[in-house]
């Protein structure tokens, strides 16, 4: 780790100007490990201070000496980046292409996109949850002949989710899952949904989500194969169902889960604790409680929930058992600091950490 603010890890932001890439940089403003000196976005905003290309929209405002940093573009035509970590809020039609060129050129890419999530020798993490999985990394630097290489951070509700169904998966073993999400408008990202569409309103549907949610926990809670090449996604089913509610920021699952093992929900929630104890990390934005349960029936609750941990808690609650047999519970996660920027952040620290970068 930076043993002084002189040696800060130099890092950039590729997507600077969206909500992800802004909340990314809250989050790298002060950090202690890491010097924000680059921030990358479309045409539209290249050669214009971050301070008039982003329209920013969080509470905390936006520091003056990151506010002067002159935005550029993200092809070589803007010369080539200097950051060591280049943290990836892009869309993911732009960020297939991006990131893997970057990667190529010896970059550490850490990505919030969904577009390499799923390749072979690109580790999904959560670092509480699979940090192992960073072995692939030197699966991809073999591939590329380069130090670079793609790092990637779950979908916002698969994030929460995966992160409850650790300790069940350790202790009892999952058969199945049934989940249905109630997720926050900022998860459309910024302008998001018309008013007329979300006021008043919950939509059964948003486009790729059950799919990601269904498949990215699977290879979360999976091992890696013989060889170290890939990973053996874990043996279980989830059926998803997802809504898209008038909530400014946290999702909230509910979760019906069939385990192989005979499980009472006074036995999962000391396994969600003891989980949490052991798993809890030391670097500066990990949460002092991973997981965290609570005893009130009617939470978690979003409004009030959603910050635990700097927002980097994920919160359990309403543990019971269900007619016809299986545990339900629900869970909270903020879905844009733990669900997404925070979440990159937290696996870029891994990264040093665990000697990635040296």
């Amino acid at each position: 780790m930076p043993s002084s603010r002189n040696s800060r890890i130099p890092v950039g932001i590729l997507g600077a100007t969206g909500a992800v890439g802004q909340r990314i940089v809250s989050l790298l403003a002060d950090h202690p490990w890491f010097e924000l000196i680059e921030l990358a976005a479309s045409s539209r905003s290249a050669g214009k201070p971050y301070g008039d290309a982003a329209s920013w929209r969080l509470s905390s405002p936006l520091p003056e000496a990151i506010a002067k940093i002159v935005v550029r573009g993200l092809d070589s035509e803007s010369g080539e980046f200097r950051s060591k970590i280049l943290f990836s809020g892009l869309d993911a039609d732009i960020a297939m292409e991006a990131e893997e060129r970057l990667a190529t050129a010896g970059h550490a890419v850490v990505s919030n996109a969904k577009s390499h999530r799923l390749d072979m020798d690109v580790p999904l993490v959560i670092p509480e949850v699979n940090h192992e999985h960073l072995a692939l990394i030197s699966v991809q630097r073999k591939r590329r002949g380069s130090n670079g290489f793609i790092v990637t951070n779950p979908n916002c509700s698969s994030t929460g989710l995966t992160m409850a169904f650790a300790p069940i998966e350790e202790a009892f073993g999952i058969e199945s899952a049934v989940v249905a999400t109630l997720q926050a408008v900022s998860g459309a990202g910024y302008p998001g949904l018309p008013s007329l569409d979300i006021l008043d309103n919950a939509i059964p549907f948003i486009r790729g989500e059950e799919e990601k949610i269904e498949r990215e926990p699977k290879k979360m809670l999976g091992r890696l194969a013989s060889g170290g090449e890939a990973i053996d996604e874990a043996d279980f089913s989830i059926a998803a169902m997802v809504h898209r509610v008038a909530v400014v920021d946290g999702h909230l699952v509910s979760v019906l889960v069939h385990t192989k093992q005979h499980a009472t929900p006074d036995a999962i929630r000391r396994a969600i604790l003891e989980w949490s104890r052991e798993r809890a990390l030391s670097s500066p934005t990990a949460p002092r409680d991973p997981l965290v349960y609570l005893e009130a029936p009617d939470r978690p609750q979003t409004r009030l929930d959603r910050d635990l941990g700097r927002g980097m808690t994920c919160s359990i609650g309403r543990l019971r058992t269900a007619p016809g047999g299986g545990i339900r519970f629900a869970c909270l996660a903020h879905n844009t600091v733990r669900g997404a920027a925070g979440a990159a952040v937290l696996n870029a620290e891994t990264l040093v950490e665990q000697g990635f970068l040296s």
